[in-house]
């Protein structure tokens, strides 16, 4: 199963591809989507959306995993988050890809073992569980990988569930 995470951003957008199967994850691809900063709001989105069109057509995932938007202290930011993760579902839709979401605490939790574990540790569990020779960056990228690394994880589980090879 080819799994796609997206780290949405108006300015930055990361993207993490694997691929998961029975007791193993590989790396398919990642990397970012940028949009000019100089550019008004409408014309970074339809940017966004242009971009990863072409990236779902190119990576052709089954499924695409995003974290669920996160409000901190920075309402503004958390509004353009939004906006490009509206985009993300859009592009996914059109392109008839399930999509699942995730809260940052599941995506550190499913990655560390750990739901408060620090940025550095999730990119070196990122890097071992896909056996990178190095955590994997920018920070963007390195998230999305971990947002598609935590579904191939809960995907995982619940076919062993649903399938009869889990027992209490």
């Amino acid at each position: 199963m080819r799994i796609m995470g997206i780290d949405p951003g108006t300015a930055v957008t990361g993207y993490g591809v694997i691929e998961a199967g029975p007791g193993e994850m590989k790396l398919y691809r990642y990397g970012c989507l940028h949009t000019r900063a100089g550019d008004p709001l409408h014309l970074r989105l339809a940017s966004l959306y242009e971009q990863l069109t072409v990236l779902l057509r190119e990576t052709e995932p089954s499924s695409l995993a995003v974290e669920e938007l996160f409000f901190n202290k920075n309402v503004r930011t958390a509004l353009s988050v939004g906006q490009a993760r509206g985009v993300v579902l859009l592009a996914a839709a059109h392109a008839r890809i399930s999509v699942v979401e995730y809260s940052p605490l599941q995506v550190k939790q499913a990655v560390t073992g750990y739901g408060r574990a620090p940025k550095d540790q999730v990119q070196r569990m990122v890097q071992d569980i896909l056996k990178l020779p190095e955590p994997p960056a920018p920070d963007d990228a390195a998230d999305a990988l971990a947002v598609a690394v935590c579904h191939a994880a809960y995907q995982s589980f619940r076919e062993r569930v649903e399938g009869g090879g889990f027992f209490c």
